[in-house]
């Protein structure tokens, strides 16, 4: 079940309720006056929503990646709650193609603090390294010859020639795992690798291609792919949110939309090997029979593919362990037939936020700011299960647990503070759980100028 809230009863929840959560400026640091800059995609490959971690908190340091203007990609690292500089070193490795897809990821190992990153891969293979045991732990000096060189495997494990979407995720048992899109979109499977006891093995897919989807129009698609909002790990139990591609464009009612369509949960309480939908109820298991289009009672928001709905933006869960996710499209108050998703997006399209009660009831709420951009947003929530949304351009809102998510409130507006973001944004998703969201940025720019690769850190003051 899904209860929706309208935008005049959301407009007087805000005027109603002034308790919806602050944030204080800590500072503003510069990785790199130089980052690597060209739009592709509608983004930048530094910074972009799938990229899970370019900035990241262990231990006691944090740690951010970007490619610079020579194309080489750099790690930098800084002892956390610190405004002061950053140490960087640069791998040997330069970007080999101007598609903001080929993000760098950053990953550790709590198990023997080895820091592992992924990049420079849509659709190709993956190249990977990973450092020293230790580096992540011991503050040892911060240079490229602790990392070994850079392969196509991981550590010797294959994982295919058509890689996108690099993550790393930590389980409940100190373990590393490695998410990532095997195949192409619309025809794409998503995979699991998992790192234990210093050696990678193959979990296996866990969403695939199959199945047959009939749109409103009529029209069939016998393939796709899943974007996932996130994969995230709270009180042991695995979330994931996401919607399908289509790989048929028939789907859609303009070939200038997207053939996104739905959005879609479920959960594995044996970390990625067998997974639930909301119920309850045995759907799926990763490498024989993983979820697919067809899966029963994993659909909690239904939505054709004709609004733009927009693909891996991302979610949260909190304390009591129920999903949040923010997703996008433009409402039909608008338009029934999206015919340029970006000229639509930017107009029109409006974030949600959709959430899971105890008693398995999902609720969609508009938050009442619009995009005004293609792209998409990042949700955190803080120990008080308070929301924080950043919307594009480094626009900051919040919701308070208190009033059930209902007292949308701009906390911080990048755009107003003359931030010039570009737009997307990556989050430092460890390091909330310090009292500080880390907000990793670039500087809009023309052409393929070289721009500013920044941090904002805000105080969640809850």
């Amino acid at each position: 079940m899904l209860v929706q809230f309208s935008l005049l009863w959301l407009v007087y929840a805000i005027s109603a309720v002034l308790s919806a959560p602050t944030v204080s400026l800590v500072s503003n640091s510069e990785l790199d006056a130089r980052g690597i800059f060209f739009v592709s995609y509608d983004g930048l490959v530094n910074v972009n929503s799938f990229q899970l971690s370019g900035i990241l908190t262990h231990g006691n340091f944090q740690y951010a990646a970007w490619y610079t203007s020579s194309r080489y990609a750099i790690l930098a690292r800084r002892p956390v709650n610190s405004s002061g500089p950053w140490t960087t070193l640069q791998l040997p490795r330069q970007l080999s193609t101007n598609d903001s897809h080929n993000v760098i990821t950053l990953g550790v190992s709590p198990s023997d603090g080895r820091i592992h990153v992924a990049l420079d891969c849509h659709s190709t293979v993956v190249y990977y390294t990973v450092s020293e045991p230790g580096l992540a732990t011991n503050g040892a000096s911060w240079v490229a010859s602790r990392f070994g060189s850079i392969t196509t495997t991981l550590s010797g494990l294959g994982v295919g020639s058509q890689i996108t979407y690099p993550q790393f995720v930590i389980t409940p048992d100190n373990n590393l795992q490695f998410v990532y899109r095997s195949g192409v979109s619309g025809n794409g499977a998503t995979q699991l690798a998992e790192y234990r006891n210093g050696a990678w093995s193959n979990v296996g897919s866990w969403a695939s291609a199959s199945g047959s989807y009939t749109s409103t129009n009529g029209v069939r698609s016998n393939a796709r792919n899943l974007y996932i909002h996130g994969f995230t790990y709270r009180n042991g139990r695995l979330h994931v949110t996401g919607t399908w591609r289509e790989q048929a464009g028939g789907v859609m009612c303009n070939n200038g939309g997207l053939t996104n369509h739905d959005t879609v949960y479920f959960y594995s309480d044996d970390r990625g090997r067998t997974w639930r939908n909301s119920a309850g109820s045995s759907i799926a298991t990763s490498g024989s029979n993983p979820v697919n289009v067809n899966s029963a009672g994993i659909i909690v928001d239904s939505l054709n593919a004709d609004h733009g709905l927009m693909n891996q933006e991302s979610q949260d869960v909190d304390s009591n362990g129920q999903i949040h996710a923010i997703i996008s499209y433009v409402p039909g108050r608008f338009t029934q037939c999206v015919t340029s998703y970006q000229r639509d997006r930017t107009s029109y399209a409006r974030p949600f936020h959709v959430f899971r009660s105890s008693n398995g009831t999902f609720t969609k709420m508009e938050i009442p700011f619009a995009l005004n951009a293609v792209g998409r947003s990042q949700i955190v929530m803080d120990a008080q299960d308070n929301v924080y949304v950043v919307l594009p351009f480094v626009r900051v809102v919040t919701a308070s647990k208190s009033s059930g998510w209902t007292d949308w409130t701009m906390a911080y507006d990048g755009a107003a503070q003359g931030l010039n973001a570009f737009g997307e944004v990556t989050v430092d998703r460890a390091g909330v759980s310090n009292g500080v969201l880390s907000i990793l940025y670039q500087v809009r720019s023309s052409g393929t100028n070289p721009s500013s690769v920044r941090v904002l850190d805000l105080r969640l003051n809850g």
